[in-house]
């Protein structure tokens, strides 16, 4: 209810919010806040974001049930389980190999078989899988990695936050015609910096 409050209007988006339980993706010590709209630490220097975001950012990907979805920084899976909800196949790559072994014990433990799993670089996206209908990247790079827009299909949307580490980022949506990226801004955001090997 709060996230159709907040301005989040895709049915579908706001069920499998609804659905998925938020407290098996937070360390126990964080459980009594697993509910609040804010990030929370998952360990490693991480976060899972907050539910606005990441339904915000579901939203922005405008998907469709037989898409195929690359998420850039599995983190707690989290957000791979929302995706999960919604499309045919989600592809995780995450870099903390601590995180991505946690990230596929907890989806697979809830029942989630259309998640694929690589620990690796996000930088460079998952060229072997591609291309994909939209990627979602939830750490701020400061520029978009080339790797992702060569791997999104025509007509494909990417969802990033970008700017300074430390700094304050922008949401950005760019959505593949051709050759060519047509930007959206969708406003300040502040996410942990994109990690490199």
């Amino acid at each position: 209810m709060r996230l159709k409050l907040s301005g989040i209007r895709d049915k579908r988006v706001l069920a499998a919010m609804e659905k998925v339980p938020r407290h098996e993706f937070v360390p126990d010590e964080y459980l009594y806040a697993a509910y609040e709209d804010r990030p929370l630490p998952i360990g490693c220097g991480q976060t899972i974001s907050q539910p606005y975001i990441v339904a915000l950012m579901t939203e922005l990907l405008e998907l469709k049930e037989d898409d195929r979805v690359l998420e850039i920084g599995a983190g707690s899976g989290y957000q791979a389980a929302i995706l999960a909800e919604l499309v045919k196949s989600v592809y995780t790559v995450e870099i903390i190999a601590e995180l991505a072994a946690k990230a596929e014990k907890t989806l697979r433990a809830l029942g989630y078989e259309n998640v694929r799993f690589k620990t690796g670089d996000g930088y460079f996206g998952w060229k072997e899988e591609s291309p994909f209908n939209a990627i979602i990247v939830t750490a701020a790079p400061e520029e978009v990695p080339p790797a992702l827009k060569e791997q999104l299909a025509e007509g494909g949307r990417l969802v990033i936050p970008l700017g300074p580490p430390q700094g304050v980022q922008t949401l950005w949506k760019f959505t593949r015609q051709g050759q060519a990226f047509v930007a959206e801004n969708h406003g300040l955001v502040r996410f942990v910096p994109f990690t490199r090997k």
